[in-house]
């Protein structure tokens, strides 16, 4: 779908709404409440994928609507004794899995299965016989903290390359001419959606929600003091 298309739609769906706080909305509102809303409708589709019990063909639908923000992408891991370290992509939003393949001895590149393991349970886990990094079963576990993953050796292996399998940040809209106001900087090129036309549908429906309830705030609280509060 086309920026100009989003802009008219969202437009209309805003202008419908009983308040004449909604008009002369700006090309960069536009922009930034859709931007919000692709973040906040990836968000709500894995998390879905996640805790909801769905049939096959609505889990599938919600697979499929995300395949275009699956990466699969080498990172370089450093070896810190009982881990290794590797610095999260800039562009990371969720963890689907990673792949790992380790030495030991004569014996190399053996793929590991790593299962993703809470920070707070570090200490029990590499001390558990059953839990604990392990070559010969092929199984470990790593953990996410400080914008970084961790895949834990328990010094009994090496890691000879990893690739980590996640969802990205969707791309964000980008309308030619358009100023943003905080950096003063003018967009020189139009960039649209990678979503599917329905799925653009029901993120500008959440994009006239987020614009509706950031320009109810800015009503109620002047540009002036929400800069003077971020800056206390």
């Amino acid at each position: 779908m086309l920026n100009s298309t989003i802009s008219i739609k969202l437009k209309q769906r805003i202008n419908k709404l009983d308040s004449q706080d909604y008009d002369n909305i700006e090309c960069w509102q536009i922009v930034e409440s859709f931007n919000k809303a692709q973040v906040e409708w990836a968000r709500r589709q894995l998390h879905g994928i996640n805790i909801l019990k769905e049939g096959d063909e609505q889990s599938t639908r919600r697979k499929d609507d995300l395949q275009v923000l699956l990466l699969n992408k080498d990172i370089v891991v450093t070896d810190k004794q009982d881990f290794y370290s590797a610095v999260i992509p800039n562009d990371y939003l969720q963890w689907k899995r990673v792949n790992v393949f380790a030495c030991k001895g004569c014996c190399e590149n053996r793929r590991m299965t790593v299962y993703l393991a809470e920070e707070g349970n570090l200490n029990q886990l590499l001390r558990d016989k059953a839990k604990q990094p392990n070559f010969e079963w092929a199984e470990t576990f790593a953990t996410l903290i400080n914008n970084q993953v961790h895949v834990y050796t328990n010094n009994d292996f090496e890691i000879s390359s990893t690739d980590l399998v996640y969802y990205r940040q969707p791309r964000q809209i980008q309308i030619q001419g358009c100023v943003d106001p905080y950096t003063n900087i003018e967009s020189t090129t139009n960039v649209l959606s990678e979503f599917k036309d329905d799925i653009i549908e029901v993120m500008i429906d959440e994009a006239v929600s987020i614009l509706a309830g950031d320009i109810e705030s800015s009503v109620q609280y002047p540009r002036g003091t929400q800069t003077a509060e971020r800056n206390n």
